[in-house]
């Protein structure tokens, strides 16, 4: 189809329509309201469920309902919403049950600001809700990848019965560029064996989260681990560039690993041999990727729009004492590639220093650009 100009809420949206959602589930909050004002007008309009619902505990109560039929459901929300979401989306994924999630990030904690943030990591990537449970999240770096993973997430939590999340941050959301929406695609009619729905002429089928007996709870406890190896088999996704010769390895995901691309691209016109990589799967985690371009390299710079959550799981990658540097605008504030590229320059020409926290250093910054 012919590329046209997209915001990213509505390209997300559009791409949940053309994927074959069949219910959407949501209470508006900004950034992301825009998502939910699409589905409001296109879901009727094609036969489909939307509703509004009285909150963001009641939208994925409603999306664990409709989950259990075997449709596809998914709902959409921001942050505050996001955290309201979270002991649903613990049921959801004890019960074993596909849904999708979109998430446009804002900058907290509290109710924060309506700016982009990249906040949500840990709450997304490492499970927000209790007991042990692995989301798969998708981040995206541009509207055309918005769209892509959109479509890819309901794909992955049919096909491993489980939760999917693009998380995108609030200057994904609300960009406007080219991009190219898919195909539509058909509802599926056909009901997977797992699913309730009518039991006429068949055996009743129960699904649930409730495993009273330990032993029995451990069992699904283990169920769920095995389903997430094959995951992490299967689903790492990553972006690469300039690695090849890269002494200094910047990562990054989303709009911080977009603007960091452009730091890169500027101190290798200077003769820096930095390269980047965007990880594109937050969960699974491209541990391994990390870890081979860390050998190659001399030291890291991890870039977030927080302060220094992905940054754990890169130090986890890292095998070695070599640095890893952090640079991190919390709070709702996208870093330019001007400031990226001066953290690029600094590491190319200071001495390396090994251990410590590398937020020591930042913190020391943060300080300076204070006063």
């Amino acid at each position: 189809m012919a590329r046209e100009l997209l915001e990213g809420n509505f390209a997300m949206a559009e791409a949940a329509v053309r994927a074959g959602v069949e219910a959407y589930f949501g209470y508006p909050i900004t950034p992301q309201t825009e998502i939910l004002e699409w589905m409001s007008q296109r879901m009727p309009e094609l036969g489909r469920v939307f509703l509004q619902a009285e909150s963001e505990v009641a939208a994925i109560n409603m999306v664990y309902g409709a989950a259990c039929t075997g449709a596809r459901v998914m709902s959409s929300s921001s942050s505050p919403g996001v955290s309201l979401m979270m002991e649903g989306m613990s049921y959801i994924a004890g019960t074993e049950i596909p849904m999708v999630l979109i998430d446009v990030m804002r900058g907290g904690p509290g109710l924060g600001n309506i700016a982009p943030s990249q906040g949500d990591y840990n709450q997304m990537v490492h499970g927000g809700g209790h007991g042990d449970y692995r989301p798969i999240v998708l981040a995206p770096a541009s509207v055309q990848e918005a769209i892509d993973l959109t479509v890819l997430s309901f794909d992955l939590a049919e096909k491993y019965r489980t939760i999917a999340i693009v998380l995108a941050d609030g200057s994904i959301g609300q960009m406007m560029e080219p991009a190219e929406l898919p195909e539509m695609r058909p509802v599926q009619k056909i009901r997977p064996d797992w699913a309730v729905t009518s039991c006429a002429g068949r055996t009743p089928r129960t699904l649930s989260s409730i495993y009273i007996n330990p032993d029995d709870e451990e069992v699904a406890n283990y169920r769920m681990l095995d389903n997430w190896f094959n995951i992490q088999s299967s689903e790492v996704r990553y972006k690469e560039y300039y690695l090849d010769d890269a002494e200094i390895v910047v990562v990054g995901f989303g709009t911080a690993g977009r603007v960091a691309l452009s730091a890169v691209r500027s101190a290798r016109q200077m003769g820096i041999p930095v390269g980047l990589l965007r990880p594109v799967s937050l969960s699974p985690f491209p541990f391994e990727a990390i870890s081979q371009a860390a050998k190659h390299a001399q030291s890291l710079l991890v870039v977030e729009m927080n302060t220094g959550q992905m940054l754990e799981d890169v130090r986890l990658a890292v095998h070695d004492p070599r640095p890893v540097e952090f640079y991190g605008r919390p709070g709702g504030t996208i870093p330019f590639p001007d400031e990226i590229l001066g953290e690029i320059q600094r590491m190319a020409h200071e001495p390396l220093v090994t251990g410590g926290d590398p937020r020591l250093r930042w913190r020391m910054r943060l300080i300076a650009r204070q006063n």
